[in-house]
């Protein structure tokens, strides 16, 4: 592993850890994006997956919220996509402007061909990847210690969703047909996807990674029992296997975060999957959530995203509220939204969100 600068602001780590902290960290999901008008500059005419393989690029995008909030956010995420594991697995995945994601060939059934394929495929997660993990080097380089920096991977499930429906879903027919009519061949998919997750983990954390996060974005399309049975055992298997895997490699285990966005029936089970931290959708009241987790595991969010197009009146509203929720904010939490920032946000009004806990949450 490399060496890389001490770093100065360790105040996610230690919350993710569940010690006290003067003020609740703080960052948020996609703050490196589109939102950003210095984005749009340093994008330039690459498209989406091109800036994902470009370690430059990449490095540049994950540091320009850390610049832009200087002294007002603890982490980075690297810039890169949960979808990046499918293409490694040979799918071909498109970014299409005003659509999103698209999978030209989605796998059709058991039987289709490429299902067939990638079944019998030995991933080769570090040639595959490797360009994910030359952009984390460099941005802890270029970081310097200022903030930690987040890794992450898609979990199983949602992975899957995208691999079978061929894009984003309203009704998610395809993935609902894979589980109930091929529950054996959906399940040895999931766990081949798990598997390439610890491994691209691991690899991510070797790479200079300082914190992970799994997504599981599409939880909330499973009921509680298919849950159950199609999501949670593979982020249990990630949670253990990457411990596991850590060790091996000789490397110290780090904070690990899952988001089952949507899951909120399960947060019970989730305080118990092995992760340190759960992260949390909009849809979650925090003194609940709190009772909940009994100290467990340190909770994270869980702001609406839609606050940022409200007054900044609203903004401070709902940071009272959230402080309130979560005890005053200096043990087991850490700030953050409910799920990514969306499109149309003025870069402004998050820096008056980030304000606004500060002041309340360090009062």
């Amino acid at each position: 592993m490399q060496k890389y600068p001490a770093l100065k602001n360790d105040l996610l780590l230690r919350a993710a850890r569940g010690e006290k902290v003067p003020r609740p960290p703080i960052w948020v999901m996609r703050q490196a994006g589109r939102y950003l008008p210095e984005y749009h500059e340093a994008k330039g005419s690459l498209n989406f997956f091109e800036c994902c393989r470009s370690p430059e690029v990449a490095s540049m995008l994950t540091i320009q919220p850390v610049i832009r909030y200087e002294g007002l956010i603890d982490a980075a995420i690297i810039f890169s996509d949960i979808l990046v594991i499918p293409q490694a697995m040979g799918m071909q995945v498109e970014m299409l402007d005003g659509k999103g994601p698209h999978f030209p060939e989605p796998l059709n059934s058991p039987n289709d061909a490429q299902y067939i394929a990638i079944m019998r495929k030995e991933v080769d997660v570090e040639k595959e990847l490797d360009y994910v993990y030359r952009a984390i080097s460099l941005t802890r380089r270029k970081l310097q210690g200022r903030v930690p920096l987040i890794g992450f991977c898609g979990a199983p499930w949602t992975l899957l969703c995208y691999m079978v429906e061929g894009g984003g879903s309203k009704m998610f027919v395809q993935a609902k047909k894979w589980i109930y009519e091929y529950p054996a061949a959906s399940k040895a998919l999931l766990q081949k996807i798990a598997q390439i997750c610890v491994e691209y983990l691991a690899l991510q954390v070797a790479s200079g990674a300082q914190f992970i996060q799994v997504f599981d974005s599409l939880a909330g399309e499973l009921s509680p029992s298919s849950f159950a049975s199609f999501s949670l055992p593979y982020l249990r298997y990630i949670s253990a296997g990457l411990r596991t895997r850590l060790i091996n490699m000789g490397l110290l285990p780090i904070p690990m975060s899952v988001f089952a966005k949507g899951a909120w029936y399960a947060l019970d089970d989730l305080c118990i999957s092995g992760y340190d931290v759960v992260s949390l959708d909009w849809l979650h009241n925090p003194a609940q959530a709190m009772e909940i987790a009994k100290s467990r595991v340190t909770i994270q969010g869980n702001f609406d995203p839609g606050i940022l197009y409200g007054s900044r009146a609203a903004i401070t509203e709902a940071v009272q509220t959230m402080v309130e929720g979560f005890q005053g904010g200096k043990q087991g939490w850490i700030a953050n939204l409910g799920h990514g920032i969306t499109p149309f946000v003025n870069p402004e009004d998050l820096a008056f969100l980030f304000k606004e806990i500060h002041r309340l949450a360090a009062s």
